[in-house]
């Protein structure tokens, strides 16, 4: 077995060899020019052109069939010739035969010309023969697809003008709740001013009664806008922090510093429950001062209307 298994590996290896001696000769031989075209290759010949008349018009003649015009509608005919050139007394390249296969437009104008003719002489054969060449009014031609197909698509057609009017719905929908939402959030912000309002109306009653001094309901607004600054520092952060300018410090010193003048003169729970300065006499005129209408004492009263009239009228 181990025999069999050299003799093999030993001839495969000296069938390598000759392959790559059979390529090196190949190559040698093309180097000195001995390896010639159609040596290695096979070369098909060329096949002989036959042009066999009296075979093709026998072949012809065997399936060619005798039919009346009618069946056929054959026609051989020359273009017509340019009446405009030729009423004008010119000669055009197709009335002379002189057609250049190259030219497009004298090749197309040809063909349109050439189916003129056939035509002039085809209407007159089709009417001798009694065969009608218009489409009738009342003619209906077989539709080219069926009425399977149409239904379906009649189909697709509803189909899409549902999903059409499912979306409007669905929009329309849409817009209800946009509206709805927005008539919504309207309602609690009005809602939330009546009852901003009402509380800061109960404030200033509880203030004008005295049963409170504070005015936190005046500030609430300035509190609110300071906070919503305080998150961003301004550009004049800094200039703040500094403090006021010499402009400004003169004008505190020489007008004060403003503050609170709104309210100055209302009175307080302190200041109604402070008796110290009441002194009962001068309240009910028992103080032995008469003061008149001017505020002066001894001040003499001013006559009425129709005593100044008399007075007048006296003088």
């Amino acid at each position: 077995m181990e025999d069999f298994e050299e003799e093999s590996v030993s001839g495969s290896e000296s069938e390598g060899n000759d392959s790559v001696m059979s390529d090196g000769e190949l190559q040698e031989a093309f180097a000195k020019g001995l390896l010639k075209p159609g040596l290695n290759i096979p070369l098909e010949a060329r096949k002989k052109a036959v042009n066999n008349v009296e075979g093709l018009k026998q072949c012809l003649a065997d399936f060619k069939k005798d039919l009346a015009w009618v069946e056929r509608l054959d026609l051989t005919s020359r273009p017509l010739p340019d009446i405009v050139a030729k009423a004008d007394g010119k000669l055009t390249t197709l009335d002379s035969g002189e057609i250049q296969a190259e030219d497009d437009f004298q090749r197309e104008m040809y063909f349109y010309r050439q189916a003129q003719a056939a035509v002039l002489e085809a209407l007159p054969r089709l009417k001798k023969f009694n065969i009608s060449t218009k489409r009738p009014e009342d003619y209906f031609a077989e539709m080219a697809k069926t009425d399977h197909h149409m239904q379906k698509a009649r189909g697709i057609t509803k189909l899409m003008a549902k999903q059409a009017s499912m979306e409007k719905s669905e929009k329309a929908k849409q817009l209800r709740e946009l509206r709805k939402y927005g008539k919504k959030v309207q309602t609690d912000v009005l809602q939330k001013r009546q009852k901003d309002k009402k509380a800061m109306m109960t404030a200033v009653k509880k203030y004008q009664k005295g049963m409170t001094d504070k005015l936190d309901f005046m500030d609430g607004d300035q509190e609110k806008g300071k906070k919503g600054a305080s998150g961003a520092a301004g550009p004049n952060a800094a200039k703040k922090k500094r403090g006021p300018n010499a402009k400004r410090q003169y004008k505190d010193q020489r007008f004060g510093f403003g503050g609170k003048k709104r309210g100055s003169k209302w009175n307080t729970k302190e200041s109604h429950d402070d008796m110290s300065g009441f002194r009962s006499k001068a309240a009910h005129g028992k103080s032995g001062k008469n003061f008149g209408k001017g505020g002066k004492q001894g001040a003499s009263k001013r006559p009425g209307k129709n005593a100044r009239k008399k007075m007048k009228n006296r003088s």
